[in-house]
């Protein structure tokens, strides 16, 4: 009787592990594919060294650019995004890891109304010294308006120049930055474009539908280094769009499903 009771026991244990398994992913955590590009952000000295490359390589494209005879009636400018651009807001993809909550517009809100964000390697001393050329920065970003007095906050606390209210456009109505860049180009030449995001740089570069976007990328591979300054950002950004492209809104394992479809093995070489 002991044998049939244990019996029951394990047969009724397997049945609901078979219904409810440990490893189910959709009980998974949803941001666990942030993990590791996280930690490379925060922990790899290749990504510090990469943010350094860039700005130096800012610099350099900066004095070239000062050195040619170009129309003097409009003042010099450069153009930066701000989010893993000028500061580094990876706490809050810790954050998101550790909660496991997904992106909301009220958990971003949370943490840009801290105004704790720290500055990226390089990009204060570019900026500082692009100030000292008398080279104006404007910054372009697609943090909602309603974040512009803890922004200019956060940037102001870490001695970032021109963090004001006539240096920041943030979004209102569309994440394209197009007519942001011309409102600034109207007033100023502008000599050097900086962001994480390839939509940062040229409208044209939005679209990724053929090929991910990379023929676009690479009709215009002579501008960057140049006038384009591209900074490392592993853990977001419009490229995740064409990567999880579905007619339907998908789960954390339909998600993640796609991840892998879309990496390049043996077969596709």
């Amino acid at each position: 009787m002991r044998k049939i009771f244990f019996a029951i026991l394990i047969a009724s244990g397997l049945f609901a592990c078979q219904q409810n398994p440990a490893n189910k992913k959709d009980s998974q955590n949803p941001n666990e594919h942030l993990v590791m590009a996280t930690l490379w952000y925060q922990r790899a000295s290749e990504c510090r060294a990469l943010y350094y490359q860039a700005f130096n390589a800012a610099k350099l494209s900066l004095d070239k650019q000062l050195a040619i005879p170009s129309d003097k009636s409009k003042p010099k400018a450069v153009v930066v995004d701000i989010d893993e651009t000028v500061l580094d807001n990876s706490p809050f993809e810790t954050n998101s890891i550790r909660t496991g909550k997904s992106y909301s517009s009220a958990a971003w809100k949370e943490w840009t109304d801290m105004a704790k964000a720290q500055a990226t390697p390089g990009a204060l001393e570019f900026l500082k010294y692009a100030e000292s050329k008398g080279v104006e920065t404007f910054y372009i970003s697609n943090r909602d308006t309603t974040a512009t007095k803890k922004t200019l906050q956060n940037l102001k606390e870490l001695g970032f120049p021109f963090a004001d209210e006539a240096h920041i456009l943030l979004k209102t109505n569309t994440s394209v930055k197009t007519v942001r860049r011309n409102k600034v180009s109207e007033t100023h030449d502008i000599l050097i474009l900086a962001g994480d995001n390839i939509g940062d740089f040229d409208e044209i570069l939005e679209d990724r539908s053929e090929n991910y976007g990379f023929g676009k990328v690479d009709s215009m591979k002579d501008l960057f280094g140049g006038k384009f300054i591209v900074l490392p950002n592993p853990m977001y950004g419009s490229w995740e769009r064409q990567i999880l492209k579905s007619d339907k809104k998908l789960n954390a394992d339909e998600k993640e499903k796609l991840r892998v479809k879309r990496l390049v093995g043996y077969e596709e070489i």
